[in-house]
């Protein structure tokens, strides 16, 4: 016997396919459908505004602003929790455990990235989407890797507007993640209702690279990896930073931070670290700081676009362009003053 070649479909029928779906593939839905799909929840439509939001093309721009725009009456409406820890403290693996847990009590969660390392290496988060095996597949759960930027305050721009389109499509429970620890932390702390630590037992501050501003900034430390061998020490560790955090001042929102054990690989604990933060809501919400909060990040991020649409507008320039590296020569050679030579350049 000999294989038989298989028959090949209509020759117009194939042509007409493949023009129908690369039509499909060039027409671009409206604002208006883009805006509807979103709030019915369509993730298909919402990934397509978040890369509308993410895209440096001026037409995508202020397309995005528009829908943006439209989202906004319909935002507004979850928990925005920020989670920080240097790597290898186990923070995919604990927002896995902890979205999930979220997801199977009837939430709706978006985790979100903010990469400081993408300014370096133009990538984003990477690893976390292909580790959040389970999450991933959680129809309840969306995941949204950070997108790559020149600059910090651009890609956390970017995951502030991600936010309002997440929150418009339904999702209650908004996980911003950052990586590793510094400048990052103060955008996500800025863009947050609750600032969550992540530490590990038996490493000091020196070894994770923690800074103290960071523990300043949270409202909950939870201990990772709180089992087997570790669980004594995990236990120790809770001790002395109980201690240390009844050193700082008291905080504005009349919140004592909390420090909480977890295993997120066993998923011990996890139910524990959302009473916590519940209980950090109902005092929040109570004293009125949750709404004080959000109007001083509003007011935040206003002043940090200002800044940051000036300066892209000022380096943009022909004039700045063609004067500056002149400027900087002369510098160079003595000529004139960094002062000087900004005080001419800013007149321009």
């Amino acid at each position: 016997m000999h294989e038989q070649d298989g028959i090949s479909p209509p020759e117009i029928l194939s042509s007409n396919s493949a023009a129908s779906i690369k039509a499909k593939r060039k027409k671009q839905p409206s604002i208006k459908e883009l805006v509807a799909g979103i709030s019915s929840g369509n993730i298909t439509d919402l990934s397509r505004a978040i890369t509308l939001v993410e895209s440096k093309n001026k037409t995508h721009t202020k397309k995005a602003t528009d829908i943006i725009s439209a989202c906004l009456p319909h935002s507004n409406k979850s928990v925005r929790i920020g989670i920080t820890g240097v790597p290898g403290v186990g923070k995919s693996t604990f927002i896995e455990a902890f979205g999930s847990y979220l997801t199977s009590i009837g939430k709706k969660v978006a985790v979100l990235a903010v990469d400081p390392s993408s300014t370096l290496s133009k990538g984003s988060i990477l690893g976390d989407k292909t580790r959040m095996e389970d999450l991933v597949k959680d129809e309840n759960a969306f995941i949204r890797p950070s997108p790559s930027g020149d600059s910090l305050g651009g890609v956390a721009r970017k995951t502030r507007e991600t936010i309002v389109l997440c929150e418009a499509a339904g999702f209650d429970t908004i996980i911003i993640e950052t990586v590793g620890v510094g400048q990052s932390e103060t955008a996500v702390h800025s863009m947050v209702d609750f600032f969550l630590l992540l530490k590990l037992a038996g490493a000091g501050d020196e070894l994770q690279g923690i800074k103290r501003g960071i523990i300043e900034m949270a409202d909950a430390i939870v201990i990772n990896k709180a089992d087997g061998h570790n669980l004594k020490a995990a236990k120790s560790a809770k001790v002395e930073f109980n201690r240390a955090l009844h050193l700082y001042p008291e905080k504005d929102s009349g919140w004592i931070p909390k420090v909480s054990l977890c295993s997120a690989l066993k998923q011990e604990g996890i139910n524990d670290v959302w009473t916590l933060i519940q209980n950090y809501l109902k005092t929040t919400k109570a004293n009125h700081f949750f709404d004080k909060n959000r109007n001083q990040q509003n007011k935040f991020w206003l002043l940090q676009t200002i800044e940051e649409r000036l300066k892209s507008d000022f380096y943009s320039s022909t004039k700045v362009k063609s004067e500056l590296q002149h400027q900087i020569t002369r510098i160079e050679s003595g000529k004139t003053t960094p002062f000087a030579a900004a005080e001419y350049l800013l007149s321009l």
